[in-house]
């Protein structure tokens, strides 16, 4: 009896270990990250539980193609979906969720880095069947003591202690397949997915220990064009799918803000100043949205965050 019961105990832990997945990334130039993405992919403690790698290039004019083509050849997981026409992100994600195999997703923007078990801590939170969606801990590389550094680092900062209490998705996420797409229109892909899994009654997660490194603007037209386009995203999915992210809520993000303030001039100097840029790229995106003045679906390169060394 008690060989019979350890025979079902190893069985359900062997069982609970076989948890695959499908990992999607979408670039458009990206030549000088792609390669280091892939490549930290393979280094995941969780690389044997991949079971396909589907990468979509849209419109890529650079050694991006090049670059991917070079990774298959010696790595069978990886699948290449070159689309000659750049029509937007989300599009590209509803093409990679055709090909895809698992019901488990990992979405990567290109231009990421994620530590080594990333991945594991993220997809672990689906063997508790009410989770549907995983958000990770972007971290930017960007020099804390210049001004855009600090307003970089100030705005995940915040993004990381909502999500402990309220999670909002962004950068790399896991989700469960419980959908066959997204709006091609969508200007925010993972707020846009997470609306639809949390439509559904399944539970949303923050992960902070699924740590990716990014790079945020490093010119202030660069600043205000990214932040500009995400609140677009952030409106539109709050009127048109009556869904509103947690860092839209002002009075939890001014608490934050109350709770890490420090009286130094250059602190609050820097401080002021990205609220400025906030509320500028605030105002412009709900011109944009409003008034319909520019399409943000396919998005306007930032080129000063490509380079993460």
């Amino acid at each position: 009896m008690q060989s019979t019961f350890a025979k079902s105990i190893r069985m359900k832990i062997k069982k609970r270990r076989h948890l695959f997945f499908s990992v999607g990334i979408m670039c458009h130039n990206e030549e000088q990250n792609i390669l280091n993405l892939l490549k930290s992919l393979r280094k995941q403690s969780y690389w044997r539980y991949i079971k396909d790698i589907i990468v979509v290039s849209s419109g890529s004019t650079d050694q991006t193609n090049k670059f991917i083509k070079s990774f298959a050849k010696t790595h069978r997981k990886l699948s290449f979906i070159n689309e000659k026409k750049r029509r937007g992100k989300a599009h590209a994600i509803n093409k990679f969720l055709v090909q895809a195999t698992k019901e488990i997703i990992v979405l990567i923007s290109a231009d990421l880095m994620p530590t080594e078990k990333s991945l594991e801590f993220l997809v672990k939170h689906f063997y508790n069947k009410k989770v549907g969606i995983v958000g990770s801990h972007p971290i930017p590389m960007n020099d804390k003591n210049t001004f855009l550094g600090f307003a970089v680092h100030l705005l995940w900062d915040l993004h990381h202690q909502i999500s402990l209490k309220n999670p909002k998705m962004g950068e790399m996420i896991a989700f469960r397949r419980v959908f066959k797409k997204i709006s091609d229109s969508s200007v925010v892909d993972e707020v846009n997915i997470e609306s639809l899994i949390k439509g559904q009654g399944y539970k949303a997660v923050y992960e902070p220990r699924a740590i990716v490194y990014n790079k945020g603007p490093s010119s202030i037209s660069d600043f205000i064009t990214a932040r500009r386009r995400i609140y677009v995203g952030h409106i539109a999915t709050k009127y048109e799918y009556s869904y509103s992210v947690s860092t839209l809520d002002n009075f939890m993000v001014l608490k934050c803000i109350l709770k890490n303030i420090r009286l130094s001039p250059t602190f609050l100097l820097y401080l002021i100043g990205t609220i400025l840029l906030e509320l500028i790229s605030r105002v412009l995106g709900y011109v944009d949205y409003r008034f319909k003045l520019k399409d943000h679906t396919i998005w306007e390169v930032i080129t000063s965050t490509k380079r993460l060394k």
